[in-house]
């Protein structure tokens, strides 16, 4: 889809409700193979969120403030929507799982028959694989100390 004059610009969507650092980790690791990163955190009226997507918006710009190739954006609708209007081939994908590999890999092939957007799927870091946000929310809720899974920056109010 790419070429030699086009910019090579990834869009890595998600709720990151809450960032953590397994999503740094994955954004830090490959920003070398293109020249701009947009963290898109996509917006579901139906799903409820523990933070606002301000803050999580600011946490992700603090997180990346020493990289200027690495910005953060919000979207509704359709990711590959979103990747046509910023001018990005490609998709980055986190997966941890053959589970997740199996929904995001129809995912993917969807998004390219529709558009014709390319989808990187990266594997976590072995230490950073039994880490979600989902898991980190009940921590929170709990009032437990998640911090070792949070980018440093990233607190909250118990």
């Amino acid at each position: 889809m790419s070429n030699n004059n086009q910019k090579r610009i990834a869009v890595f969507p998600g709720s990151f409700d809450p960032f953590t650092i397994g999503h740094e980790a994955l954004v830090r690791r490959t920003i070398g193979l293109f020249d701009e990163i947009i963290i898109a955190l996509g917006t579901n009226s139906n799903k409820h969120y523990m933070f606002s997507i301000e803050q999580r918006m600011k946490w992700i710009q603090d997180v990346f403030a020493d990289m200027p190739n690495v910005s953060v954006k919000s979207f509704s609708g359709l990711t590959i929507d979103f990747c046509k209007q910023n001018n990005a081939p490609y998709i980055i994908r986190g997966v941890r799982t053959s589970t997740d590999f199996e929904f995001e890999k129809a995912i993917a092939q969807m998004n390219r028959a529709l558009s014709n957007i390319e989808t990187i799927f990266i594997m976590p870091l072995p230490e950073h694989s039994a880490i979600n946000s989902t898991i980190i929310r009940d921590i929170i809720r709990n009032n437990g100390d998640a911090s070792m899974f949070l980018p440093k920056g990233i607190t909250f109010n118990k």
